[in-house]
């Protein structure tokens, strides 16, 4: 049985929003290679940080929320280590409670998206 996951991480503002693109999709295509399904993902944007990040005030953040096995999370989180691109990354395994507020959130957050035409 898989369990419920959200990853949010920060990517350098240093890249261009294409590059930023680019590795966002290296790990979503990740995921899917090892079998997690996305439920939600959200690009917030270029933030500021709370505190400097290797002397950095904002970066690029990402939300995921996926269902997959547990051993596929150190997978990710290594990938992330590795990766000079990505300054914080955080990983929670959601419960059914943090799941159904998920699914709530995402609901609302489509009825007052704007409608493509």
């Amino acid at each position: 049985m898989s369990n419920h996951y959200e990853t949010v991480f920060i990517l350098t503002p240093v890249l261009s929003a294409e590059q930023a693109k680019e590795a966002v999709e290296k790990y979503k295509e990740m995921l899917k290679k090892e079998k997690a399904k996305i439920i939600n993902e959200e690009h917030w944007g270029l933030k500021k940080l709370a505190y400097p990040i290797q002397k950095k005030s904002t970066g690029f953040y990402q939300l995921f929320q996926f269902e997959a096995e547990g051993d596929l999370i150190s997978k990710l989180e290594l990938a992330f280590k590795r990766d000079e691109r990505i300054m914080r990354f955080l990983t929670v395994k959601l419960d059914k409670h943090a799941v159904e507020y998920a699914a709530k959130r995402i609901e609302k957050r489509k009825a007052t998206a704007p409608k493509e035409k």
